[in-house]
C-alpha cells in the first residue's frame, strides 16, 4: 500500500505508528464511529479531525468520535472571538484531504491544531492516516508534537 501524506509525515519525523484498515461502508453515517466499531476501539480513543474557521484563520480541531467540538472552546484556545464549522470545501482545500479522511498529519497547508485534553489519558490514539477506511495508531504525544497541537478541553459529549 502506498503511504499516504501523514504516513509520510510519520516516517519522516522516525515517529512509532501501527496502521488499521477497514472496509469502509459509504453509508456509514459518522466516520469516526464506523472506525471504532470496525477496529473494536473504545470510542474515547479515535480522534476526528474537524476543520473549523475563525477569525484567526482555519484551526484544526482533534476530538474523540464519541464527543462534539465546543467551538467557543476552540475560539478561545486559539485567541479567536469566533469560531464555526469551515466550509468542507475550504477543509479539503487547506488540508489536502477528502472529509472522512481528513488527518491531522501531513496537511498541504500546515494550519493551527489543537488536540482536545482527553487524548493524553490514553496511551495510543487513533487518527485518519489519510484515506477513508485507514487509522493510524500513535502515541498522543507524538500526535501533538507533529502537529505543533496546543492541547485544550475542546471537546463536549
Amino acid at each position: 500500500m502506498a503511504g499516504t501524506p501523514a504516513t509520510v509525515a510519520a516516517t519522516r519525523a522516525g515517529v512509532a505508528f501501527t496502521l488499521h484498515s477497514y472496509t469502509h461502508d459509504p453509508a456509514a453515517a459518522s466516520y469516526g464511529e464506523e472506525a471504532a466499531r470496525a477496529l473494536g476501539v473504545e470510542p474515547g480513543r479515535v480522534l476526528k479531525t474537524l476543520v473549523a474557521d475563525t477569525d484567526a484563520g482555519l484551526t484544526v480541531a482533534v476530538v474523540p468520535v464519541s464527543s462534539s467540538l465546543a467551538l467557543k472552546s476552540l475560539a478561545k484556545a486559539v485567541g479567536a472571538k469566533r469560531a464555526a464549522m469551515a466550509d468542507p470545501a475550504a477543509a479539503e482545500r487547506a488540508t489536502g484531504y477528502v472529509r472522512g479522511g481528513i488527518s491531522p498529519l501531513g496537511q498541504r497547508k500546515r494550519l493551527r491544531t489543537v488536540v482536545d485534553a482527553s487524548a493524553r489519558e490514553h496511551p495510543t490514539v487513533f487518527v485518519s492516516a489519510g484515506r477513508r477506511g485507514l487509522e493510524m495508531e500513535l502515541s498522543p504525544a507524538d500526535l501533538i508534537t507533529l502537529t505543533g497541537a496546543l492541547t485544550a478541553g475542546i471537546a463536549r459529549s
